[in-house]
């Protein structure tokens, strides 16, 4: 394994470093979606959400499920949707949400204290996702 990577797109390198700084911080859409799942906001949706216009990430596993209306601290980001898709993975499941505030988002969550019976009965419940400010990064197209 290398300490050091380089993200190539159309013979162009996008983005050099770690493969944590790549997957943690990616410059670009592009890097983001290469090294993993990743959720990109723009338009309305950065707008409601984020509060600036532009294109941002956010890594599924860094949002949390909230029930509807829960409050979110100072540092947070709340983001009102419906459970589209639930597909149970075994230790962890994954959720597409789709926001009140337009577009979708992928959640994962481990399957800590849950059944697979439980988490496939969250299809089509409202739900607050929650993540940390800190987690939502601006990237170039």
């Amino acid at each position: 394994m290398s300490d050091r990577l380089a993200v190539f797109n159309q013979g162009r390198i996008e983005q050099m470093g770690t493969p944590a700084d790549l997957y943690e911080r990616p410059a670009t859409a592009f890097v983001a979606g290469f090294v993993g799942t990743s959720n990109l906001l723009r338009g309305p949706a950065a707008e409601a959400l984020v509060g600036s216009d532009g294109l941002f990430t956010v890594r599924p596993e860094k949002i949390r499920l909230a029930e509807a209306g829960a409050p979110v601290a100072d540092d947070e980001v709340g983001a009102d949707g419906t459970i589209r898709t639930v597909v149970y993975l075994g230790p962890d499941t994954r959720y597409v949400v789709a926001l009140d505030a337009g577009s979708e988002l992928v959640v994962t969550q481990q399957n800590l204290n849950t059944s697979s019976m439980e988490v496939l009965a969250a299809q089509g419940q409202p739900v607050r996702l929650v993540w940390k400010r800190q987690h939502v990064l601006r990237v170039q197209e």
